[in-house]
């Protein structure tokens, strides 16, 4: 009686997590989208790949800023006030320093390029890092919770803020400052918003014992987002050193476009499934439970998107952001195929971590990227596209690298999550095909066409399902009935 009480709470926290995070990263991305629509229509890929040449450099100054203390904040079940501030301050501290470190190899970056303009804009996305670092314990705290409801707040407020900051200085003719003044936009609202929204606020205290207890869980995972980060864009540093401007700005809109419908399943499967999995972890027959259906419910909705999305990329990008984005078509095809791994990666990563390993998540990481490296610098050789195709290769071998240890550790490996989802993915393909044969009769290019692609889609992708009673689709009915335990 009490297990069944237990688990139709836990139930009920988890419908509820994903529904609030869902809808923050449904609205969050939502806007997101519009905006780069508007932008995409207003300014080049230059202007885009010039900002684009940065990714690196930032992202490798955010993994520093959290190192680690977020996850181990949030797998740690027995944190203290004392425990929290300590993370804020090192954040806080962290933050400046990069900022810092920023200000100082700018010019370096920018000879690097070739871009004087590199400089001050490298200056605006450091203050932005130190400005987001007064915030990151926040938003960590509020997910621990699995509030997402204030989050889905903050988040609308500042995109749609930064937005419209952006659209009017790219309507004014500012260019690439637009895109710097919506990043910089977005940092102060969503801070400001946090520290007003939460009630918490730190102490005038700094524990050394707090914080190396904490990083002797969190390091490793910090040094494994240095190594996802360096990995997931190096690409940015190889095109714009070797092609130029041009082709980043087509490969980071492909990306992009792709990451949309990603994003909006993994930042929602890595919010929820996390906290979740951790409160769960001691329990490895409920924790392979929670994975199994998590694993269906992402793929029910990532695999149909993907192949989707890949059908229709012609009209998806010809219709959204205008001809002169037309070459990163080919592009975006070939990573919706990368795409469809996605949550599988998120889900059986977070469910090591959720376990305490990350240390082995660490050792897992140098293994994935030292061949994901070699997969892109063979790739380069054949251009962007190469690029975009050892995305797909290294997938998929990551993918059966992360399921080898969840076999390991809860007898659930990559062949029973292919089983799992081999019904999702046969009624996908055949949507597939349904959405290139539409594609292919129906001669004019535009809305019209799209509109029809996207309802055939859909109609066949979910008369296959009803039709071999997916388990993914009862899943998806039982989570949100209301009577089920």
């Amino acid at each position: 009686m009490i297990d069944s009480q237990h688990s139709h709470s836990l139930k009920k926290k988890s419908v509820s997590a994903v529904l609030w995070s869902g809808g923050d990263a449904f609205l969050r991305q939502g806007l997101q989208f519009v905006v780069s629509i508007i932008l995409a229509r207003l300014l080049t890929p230059e202007e885009f790949g010039t900002v684009a040449l940065l990714y690196l450099f930032t992202g490798i100054a955010g993994v520093f800023i959290d190192s680690g203390f977020s996850a181990a904040l949030v797998q740690r079940q027995d944190v203290t006030h004392t425990d929290e501030s300590t993370v804020f301050w090192f954040s806080l501290g962290m933050g400046a320093a990069t900022a810092a470190l920023l200000w100082l190899v700018a010019p370096w970056i920018a000879g690097f390029y070739g871009q004087p303009v590199l400089v001050p804009l490298t200056a605006i996305l450091a203050i932005s890092l130190l400005i987001n670092s007064l915030g990151s314990i926040h938003m960590t705290l509020l997910t621990k919770r699995l509030d997402f409801k204030t989050p889905m707040k903050v988040g609308a407020a500042a995109t749609s803020v930064s937005g419209l900051v952006a659209v009017g200085m790219a309507t004014s003719g500012f260019g690439i400052w637009a895109l710097a003044s919506q990043v910089l936009a977005a940092s102060i609202v969503t801070t400001a918003l946090l520290w007003l929204l939460s009630r918490w606020r730190p102490a005038l205290v700094f524990s050394l014992e707090s914080a190396r207890r904490l990083f002797g869980f969190g390091g490793f995972l910090m040094a494994s987002s240095l190594l996802d980060v360096a990995y997931n864009r190096l690409y940015t540093l190889l095109l714009g050193k070797l092609y130029g401007v041009r082709d980043l700005g087509l490969y980071t809109r492909a990306d992009n476009t792709k990451q949309i419908p990603v994003d909006l399943l993994a930042n929602t499967l890595s919010r929820v499934a996390f906290p979740i999995f951790s409160a769960a972890a001691s329990d490895r027959e409920k924790l392979k439970r929670g994975l199994r259906l998590a694993i269906r419910g992402a793929m029910l909705f990532n695999v149909p998107m993907m192949l989707g999305l890949m059908a229709t990329a012609d009209n998806v990008i010809l219709v959204l952001f205008g001809a002169q984005w037309l070459g990163a078509v080919p592009l975006l095809q070939v990573l919706c195929l990368a795409g469809v791994f996605w949550p599988l990666h998120v889900l059986n990563l977070n469910a090591l971590k959720a376990q305490g390993h990350s240390r082995l998540f660490f050792r897992l990481e140098i293994f994935k990227k030292i061949i994901g490296v070699a997969f892109i610098v063979a790739g380069v050789q054949f251009g962007v596209l190469g690029i975009a195709i050892s995305q797909v290769a290294f997938g998929a071998l990551a993918f059966l690298i992360n399921s080898h240890y969840t076999a390991t550790m809860l007898n659930y490996g990559w062949l029973q999550q292919l089983r799992d989802t081999s019904g999702i993915a046969f009624a996908s393909f055949m949507m597939l095909c349904a959405v290139l044969v539409v594609g292919a009769y129906v001669d004019e290019a535009g809305t019209l066409k799209l509109a029809l692609q996207v309802a055939t889609g859909v109609a066949v992708y979910l008369t296959l399902g009803w039709t071999l009673r997916l388990r993914a689709f009862s899943d998806a009915r039982w989570m949100f009935s209301p009577r089920a335990s």
